[in-house]
């Protein structure tokens, strides 16, 4: 199951430890990295592998993955909040130390540029972690908007795991008691089996979870800290991409991009409150009007009827058969055992539980619009 890399793919820290525990690799994000694994004998028992195992994995005990090909930096110096604010629209000033925040970075039009995670380390120190695909461009873009005294430092030498599921807090206190009294998006610099970390109590499953960054050097030593507890196995992109579309999650270029905004994708929410007084952020104008106004699409979780998963790309029709949108993400959910999508559709079709159609291979199979998330998020408290 261990495939041969081709020399334009990077890899993270953990690719050899991959292989070793019987993982299919795949080019995702210009990395090399598991999509799914077959685990060797002395994990079978508790690993059956494959998406649907791991998956489930995840929803029932911990899944254990690697997200080291995402970009981490350090923010620092003094203003460095007031100056990411000129770039997102998240209400950074206002994070207390020892919080994150989701926010997104957005262009002169109101599309979005990124979404990322922004941790309040300490006065004057923000830690900020980024898509793999959009980090050079993001660095690049964050590094050249800011004041003199602040300073952008990407940290490359840095792994990053996600440990997700309702038994990961079980497993993490064992090998960090203080882990235990984070809350939902706190963060700490923590030891790990003994490995000195900055610990969030956050991921993109819609479980409670942790993420971990770690030094690359130590990354091995702690994925192995972290697979020895018995209530957890390694899970790949395969399972987290399932997981993510349950939970009602967007993924960047597919669900959101630059020309798509914050209100039409339902992440207005992510507007904080006083930056909608001052609207000192890229496309607040275009935003603003659609805040007020109401945008022309907007997107919404899809349920098609039968078994057929409809497929990023597949049309979205309205009830006269005319197309009134486009599915953005779309599979066969383990956990509900039936077909789910997200899409943009026309703003006066999104209720939840109207009747539409997706184009499935030339066939148009009846929908209907649902809520999202598709399965609930069990995030602690």
């Amino acid at each position: 199951m261990s495939d041969p890399t081709p020399a334009d793919l990077l890899t993270t820290p953990l690719d050899a430890w991959h292989r070793a525990n019987g993982a299919r690799m795949v080019a995702f994000a210009g990395y090399a990295m598991p999509v799914q694994y077959a685990p060797p004998p002395e994990l079978a028992a508790r690993c059956r592998g494959g998406v649907l195992a791991e998956h489930l994995q995840c929803r029932s005990a911990a899944a254990l993955f690697d997200v080291s090909h995402m970009g981490q930096a350090w923010l620092t110096g003094r203003g460095a909040a007031a100056a990411l604010e000129r770039l997102v629209p998240g209400d950074i000033a206002g994070l207390a130390p020892g919080q994150q925040r989701y926010t997104l970075l957005t262009n002169g039009s109101g599309g979005i540029i990124d979404d990322l995670m922004v941790a309040n380390i300490e006065a004057g120190r923000l830690f900020l972690v980024v898509n793999a695909s959009r980090k050079h461009d993001d660095f690049a873009h964050i590094a050249a908007a800011l004041p003199a005294g602040v300073q952008l430092e990407p940290l490359a030498d840095r792994a990053l795991l996600a440990l997700q599921g309702p038994a990961a807090a079980a497993a993490m206190a064992r090998l960090c008691p203080p882990s235990e009294g984070l809350t939902f998006l706190g963060v700490a610099a923590l030891p790990v089996a003994g490995i000195d970390c900055l610990v969030s109590r956050s991921g993109y499953t819609g479980e409670d979870g942790f993420e971990i960054s770690v030094p690359a050097h130590r990354a091995v030593a702690l994925a192995d800290a972290l697979l020895h507890q018995h209530e957890v196995a390694p899970a790949g992109l395969g399972a987290r991409d399932s997981l993510r579309l349950e939970a009602g999650l967007c993924l960047y270029g597919a669900d959101i991009d630059e020309t798509t905004t914050p209100v039409e994708a339902g992440l207005s929410w992510t507007i904080g409150k006083r930056r909608r007084q001052d609207w000192g952020f890229p496309g607040a104008a275009t935003i603003r009007v659609q805040m007020e106004s109401g945008p022309a699409r907007r997107r919404v979780g899809l349920r098609p009827e039968g078994r057929a998963p409809a497929r990023a790309g597949a049309p979205i029709l309205d009830a006269a058969g005319a197309e009134a949108g486009c599915v953005t993400s779309g599979l066969f959910s383990p956990s509900l055992n039936a077909p789910i999508a997200m899409g943009y559709v026309q703003a006066a079709l999104a209720k939840s539980g109207t009747p539409l159609a997706v184009q499935v291979r030339g066939t148009a199979l009846p929908a209907a619009t649902a809520r999202l998330p598709f399965v609930p998020h069990r995030y602690v408290a």
